[in-house]
């Protein structure tokens, strides 16, 4: 017995002794291979112990559209449960939340982040000649992210939404709830205020593409305004509304 308390004694303290001189740019490394190069870490500095850079989210192309300012922390105490911790923050004024690393998975809890509604043609590049306005607002109670599986919840707002093309702002403010089941991730979008009424739902299944399905519906007042804009990324209905397809 004494012999396993000394190895895991060992064994904890060679993992510290790695965090804590590792550099920061190993961080970059992963989070590269992790999204397909979609999201680096610029100017890391320090350590995996404690270090900051800018978190960057990059086009198909590899090109930076959006960085934030990002800064950790580690959380020694978390080894005694089995994962690596550390505390999290993006902009200097946000609140830190935690996230924990797994053998198999990563976790995060307690996260408020705020981005410019640009970042949606990152993730949706159909969306990028839109010029989208806006600010979202993403809460995470609790999400867990593996190999295959998705589990826990999300919800990001999007408030005063607007498009350059279109000659009405704000369209709106709307909300994306996100739900993990394991290997299916469901989705469901509604209005919460405005001129524009968007309502739909998607999933996405572990190996295959994707699936969104949204409607939308303008005031008769508006449609004239409005109706020109909306055929730019949408196909119109018989009953005057407006169907949004991602597949």
């Amino acid at each position: 017995m004494k012999r396993r308390t000394l190895a895991a004694a060992l064994g904890g303290c060679y993992v510290l002794a790695l965090i804590a001189t590792a550099p920061a740019t190993l961080l970059d490394a992963r989070l590269h291979d992790a999204s397909g190069g979609r999201l680096r870490l610029a100017e890391a500095r320090g350590t995996l112990w404690s270090g900051s850079g800018q978190l960057e989210v990059r086009d198909e192309r590899g090109r930076a559209g959006l960085a934030k300012p990002l800064a950790w922390r580690f959380l020694p105490a978390d080894l005694a449960r089995a994962r690596i911790g550390y505390q999290v923050a993006l902009d200097p004024a946000a609140r830190p939340f935690p996230v924990a690393i797994f053998w198999s998975r990563i976790e995060l809890s307690y996260a408020d982040i705020e981005l410019p509604a640009a970042a949606l043609a990152h993730a949706l590049p159909r969306l990028a000649a839109l010029g989208l306005s806006g600010n979202l607002s993403v809460h995470v109670p609790r999400l867990s992210i593996g190999s295959g599986a998705t589990r826990g919840s999300a919800t990001v707002q999007w408030r005063g939404a607007g498009s350059a093309l279109s000659p009405v702002a704000p369209l709106g403010d709307y909300e994306l709830r996100i739900a993990g089941e394991g290997p299916t991730i469901r989705a469901s979008l509604q209005t919460l205020q405005g001129p524009l009424q968007l309502d739909g739902g998607g999933i996405w299944a572990n190996g295959r593409p994707p699936e969104f399905l949204a409607s939308a519906r303008v005031p008769s007042e508006l449609y004239p305004r409005l109706a020109p804009f909306l055929r730019l990324i949408t196909v119109e209905r018989p009953d005057a509304s407006f169907e949004f397809r991602l597949q």
